[in-house]
């Protein structure tokens, strides 16, 4: 086995800047508590979910002598972040990804899990473990102590009979969990929205739920003003689909793709379009890297402000790259974002001309042509 190294995995294809890392105290943690379960543990039996670029899975096969390692991450810059690291470490071939499914857990003895901030995450991926992994499973989950919560112990109880917190270490804490009980599965979950007239599904990760966020219902009003001739348009970063199922049903001439690098998303997003018989094609893409030039007459967008917990512009300004490269000439971007983000100067460089359109007391809207 290689020398392993946690100071040389990186981010990439993620952004990458002075103040975003590869690897942090929780992920250290984590490995640490788990260091005797690993070593009890046999081929396929340990499973990794959450794990940010690698550092988890890795680490468990390099320090632990983990095999046949069963990979979950929901956005795809992770997923080929890990495998960069992996081949970089000289550790590829040794871990798998699958979807949150009996694929994934079927067998599991131990868990490792960087800890979703949302509480609806934690539930479905709890429920889960707890359906699925064998009966003596040890669920080890961590993360950064201001990111965590007690209300996450109230929701490993409900899938676990025994659940403990550890002690703090660098601003870093796991909880394990044990004794699964089996519950039935609720995800994803549905809304009826009146005023779209539409159902919404929500897997646990999926950005706002099940709600109608107040961006996407600002960009909403809209629709009727977006490019009148478009024959193709993208909701880029779709959350649960609610542009792009919203846009089929106002003018169902248009072929609609819709693509986010989240699995929840994809996922939610499929279920909101069969739940409303809508047809629209959905992608689980890094931003737009499978689509050709030129492809699209309308994109639609409602872009992230933040890199996990860093606020960073990286995510926003590569949206707004690839938007312009899949744009048809004449085609249209609209955005809507916080006003306080100067965003319209890398609109204008990235896509072409680009004016207001509307601002509330908390967002604006821009249409960009290319």
């Amino acid at each position: 086995m290689p020398e392993f190294s946690f100071d040389a995995l990186r981010r990439y294809p993620d952004i990458e800047a002075d103040n975003l890392f590869a690897v942090d105290a929780s992920d250290r943690l984590i490995l640490d508590e788990a260091a005797s379960a690993l070593a009890q543990a046999g081929t396929g039996e340990v499973v990794v979910i959450g794990d940010h670029y690698g550092a988890l899975a890795l680490g468990a096969i390099a320090l632990h002598g983990a095999t046949d390692v069963r990979v979950h991450q929901d956005p795809l810059s992770g997923e080929l972040a890990l495998a960069h690291n992996a081949t970089a470490a000289g550790l590829e071939g040794l871990h798998s990804q699958h979807p949150l499914d009996e694929s994934l857990l079927a067998g599991a003895k131990v868990v490792l899990m960087q800890l979703p901030r949302s509480l609806a995450a934690l539930d479905e991926i709890a429920a889960a473990i707890a359906r699925w992994a064998d009966s003596e499973v040890t669920v080890i989950g961590g993360g950064r102590l201001k990111h965590m919560s007690i209300a996450m112990n109230e929701v490993y109880g409900r899938h676990f009979s025994d659940v403990r917190a550890s002690l703090g270490r660098q601003k870093s804490r796991v909880i394990t969990s044990r004794l699964p009980i089996a519950s039935e599965n609720l995800y994803p979950l549905r809304e009826f929205h009146e005023e779209l007239g539409l159902w919404v599904c929500a897997h646990g990760s999926a950005f706002a739920g099940t709600r109608l966020d107040i961006g996407t219902r600002y960009l909403l009003g809209f629709l009727r003003e977006m490019k009148a001739d478009a024959a193709t348009a993208v909701d880029l970063g779709c959350g649960t689909g609610i542009l792009a199922c919203a846009l089929a049903l106002s003018r169902p001439e248009l072929a609609v793709l819709a693509t986010d690098e989240s699995a929840a998303a994809v996922a939610s997003t499929i279920a909101t379009a069969e739940a409303n018989n809508l047809a629209i094609t959905v992608l689980r893409d890094d931003a737009l890297s499978t689509q050709p030039d030129g492809c699209a007459d309308l994109v639609l967008l409602n872009p992230p402000f933040h890199v996990g917990s860093a606020v960073h512009p990286g995510v926003a300004l590569k949206l707004f790259e690839e938007a312009a490269r899949v744009l048809k000439p004449g085609g249209e971007l609209w955005t809507v974002f916080n006003s306080h983000l100067s965003y319209r100067a890398a609109l204008t460089r990235a896509v072409g001309a680009t004016r207001q359109v509307g601002r509330n007391e908390k967002f604006t809207v821009t249409v960009s042509t290319r």
